[in-house]
């Protein structure tokens, strides 16, 4: 019996030991909940925007209560449970915060194809994914539509060549075109450009053939539009003393103008992985940081007595802060630029109060701050690979510590490139393949041979000539850098020239980049056991992006193209409606051009009706074209499934139709290897920028 109740104290004291060795490890952890805070805003805004449909009074209510409870709680929690009240406590201040955000950008939304005048103050200028020129209006007028029914904004692509038209924000300008809804995804689970438009108030989207009309000249009231003039005649400026595409890519380095940049120099920058170099990012942002720091420190410091009576860093960290500012004001408050120069700011911020200027904590602390100003930017790309880039490099600095001063003098600068590349690449591979559905085979190859021209040659010089514009004597400055952005872009162009340059990845199912995340956090931030809890979250959302499957077969959202999978890939019904074609393939992780993939075998037939068989034995049956609905009733019979793109009266029986009608209230239509059929509204439900399925109207 002894032996008994020793063995059972024993087991006690162990169990007591776990309990208290667990307890101080949540005392520890809530020293850190500075760090787990944009994890915990994070996962709330994940939250709202993963909810099926718009989240209502009771979610509202709910995540209210949660806050109240951790604030009341908080005060009388022991020091463990504080930090599990701290993280709950961002979660529901995240989920409020999207769900304020996304009402408080509630603008009128076309509801029907318009055909008319469009009258409108330009307030940004890009290019298509087609390379045309592209302008967005607000101050909308549209012809017999009310102001509460226009648009806040319209974003037209300008279909002709206009050279004596050169937009210029501010102009009121008025052409006539068409404009449609902003397009519904082009499959279910599929990226949402809706949602896209509603954070950007992005009401229609459409296209003109006719000329632009200047109404009215730019006015010089408002301080955003002042800086996008000026980024624009800066633009202008480059563009004319560096010529061809070496001055577009200048351009947009300096001003982030990318209306120059054609779509071929863009294939080669995404193919060799350089496309983050002609994109405002951090990168940029600390490269004008840095360089202004160490120019204005060197200066000091080559200032005699005063610099060992002045505080130098910090006046040199207060003069970064200012270029930094005024670089994001000639940039423009787009959500990138906004995010480095945060990260940038907080950085400098740190140096000027004594801390660490490249921590995790000033990481975590921009992080957190944009995700409170604008919580939709935990979705773009652009947050999630910056962030994973920057955090990812901070962890391997202590390490770095270490083995570096065993590596000879000469050779560590080398090696540190070497480092950064492999590390930040190895950290955004994952997010760029399930973003874009491409991984840059050579991408470690194009980074070192562009990236050390492009901090040590093209941005100073670009700084410089943006210092000496004002006195004309820029010349000299922008010849440097434009010999600089023409070595990139022939580094772009000769890896993007390599065989397999270009790896496809198909598209991820919805939680795993979520999952991903998560687990990467845990597996940083967590102590002990729980580093091996992330790191085995991660490697199951590997595993669940593997095992996925794409549907074995696909409808578009007004049955404009149907694509079925064979054992060669997936054919298409038509090699037109090219942009849900060019997405359908993308997902499937291939590289064929919509034009080849519908010559694959699977659809036969005459060009309006197109068959093909479904596994199951059924008939496939696609009717498109004009009289299209006229040729149903030849077709509906032995439980055919008919996909009509257009629209018609009633439900025939003996066969399964889906006409424009029926696929207005569902949305894109998937069937699953399963035999699952899922349509785009099942997936996200009622939510603002979706609405609930209504008819169409037309005018």
């Amino acid at each position: 019996m002894g032996s008994d109740g020793a063995g059972h104290i024993g087991v006690s004291g162990a169990r007591a030991w776990r309990l208290q060795g667990a307890l101080a490890a949540l005392a520890r952890a809530r020293a850190d909940l500075a760090l787990w805070a944009p994890v915990g805003l994070a996962v709330g805004i994940g939250l709202y925007f993963l909810w099926w449909g718009e989240p209502g009074d009771d979610a509202r209510l709910t995540a209210w209560a949660v806050l109240a409870i951790c604030v009341l709680l908080w005060w009388r929690a022991s020091e463990a449970a504080r930090f599990a009240l701290g993280v709950l406590l961002c979660l529901a201040i995240g989920f409020l915060l999207a769900q304020a955000r996304a009402q408080s950008l509630a603008a009128p939304v076309l509801g029907f194809r318009y055909y008319g005048p469009i009258e409108g103050r330009v307030v940004e200028i890009d290019r298509s994914g087609t390379d045309r020129l592209r302008i967005t209006l607000d101050e909308v007028v549209l012809s017999n539509m009310a102001p509460d029914r226009t648009p806040a904004r319209v974003r037209v692509s300008l279909h002709r060549n206009q050279p004596d038209f050169i937009p210029a924000p501010g102009l009121r300008a008025m052409l006539t075109g068409h404009l449609s809804p902003p397009p519904p995804p082009a499959e279910p689970g599929g990226y949402d450009f809706r949602r896209h438009a509603w954070f950007e108030q992005l009401g229609a989207v459409g296209y003109s053939r006719n000329p632009v009309v200047l109404v009215a000249p730019p006015v010089s009231e408002d301080w955003q539009l002042a800086g996008h003039r000026a980024r624009m005649r800066l633009s202008a400026s480059i563009q004319a003393q560096i010529p061809g595409q070496a001055g577009a890519v200048a351009s947009a380095l300096l001003t982030g103008d990318r209306a120059g940049i054609s779509q071929a120099t863009n294939e080669a920058m995404r193919a060799a992985n350089l496309s983050h170099i002609i994109s405002i990012s951090g990168l940029h942002m600390g490269m004008v940081a840095g360089f202004v720091f160490a120019a204005l420190r060197f200066g000091l410091a080559c200032s005699g007595s005063l610099a060992l009576l002045w505080p130098t860093k910090k006046m040199a960290a207060a003069g970064a802060l200012v270029a930094a500012t005024g670089y994001l004001w000639l940039a423009g408050p787009e959500i990138a630029t906004e995010r480095a120069y945060l990260m940038a700011a907080v950085m400098l911020a740190a140096v000027l109060f004594d801390r660490r200027a490249l921590s995790l904590r000033s990481v975590a602390m921009a992080a957190s701050v944009l995700l409170v100003l604008r919580p939709e930017s935990l979705l773009t790309p652009g947050f999630q690979m910056s962030f994973a880039a920057t955090v990812a490099l901070i962890v391997t600095f202590e390490p770095w510590g270490r083995i570096s001063p065993r590596i000879p003098t000469t050779l560590r600068p080398v090696a540190m490139l070497l480092l950064t590349s492999v590390v930040a690449g190895f950290a955004t591979a994952p997010i760029s393949a399930a973003h874009f559905n491409r991984m840059s085979a050579y991408g470690l190859i194009a980074n070192l041979l562009a990236v050390p021209v492009m901090g040590s040659i093209v941005m100073p010089a670009g700084v410089v000539a943006t210092l000496l514009a004002p006195l004309g004597l820029e010349g000299a400055a922008l010849w440097v850098m434009g010999w600089g952005t023409r070595w990139m872009i022939w580094v772009a162009e000769w890896v993007a020239g390599f065989d397999q340059a270009v790896v496809a990845v198909a598209t991820p199912p919805g939680w795993v980049m979520p999952l991903m995340g998560l687990g990467a956090c845990i597996a940083i931030l967590a102590r002990g056991a729980g580093r091996g809890v992330g790191a085995g979250v991660v490697v199951a959302a590997f595993v669940g992006w593997g095992l996925a499957e794409r549907p074995l077969l696909l409808i578009a959202p007004k049955g404009e193209l149907v694509g079925l999978i064979t054992p060669h890939g997936r054919s298409l019904s038509k090699p037109g409606a090219s942009f849900i074609a060019q997405n359908w393939l993308d997902a499937d992780g291939e590289t064929l051009r919509p034009e080849e993939a519908a010559t694959r075998p699977a659809f036969t037939g005459p060009k309006g009706a197109r068959e093909a068989q479904l596994s199951d034995g059924r008939r496939l049956v696609h009717l498109m074209g004009k009289g299209a609905e006229t040729r149903v009733a030849a077709h509906c019979h032995d439980g055919a499934m008919l996909i009509l793109a257009a629209r018609t009266q009633g439900a025939p029986s003996g066969c399964d139709l889906w006409d424009q009608n029926r696929l207005r209230e569902t949305g894109a239509l998937a069937i699953m290897p399963d035999g699952r059929l899922v349509t785009s509204y099942q997936v996200t439900g009622p939510r603002l920028w979706v609405g609930h399925p209504r008819e169409t109207q037309a005018q």
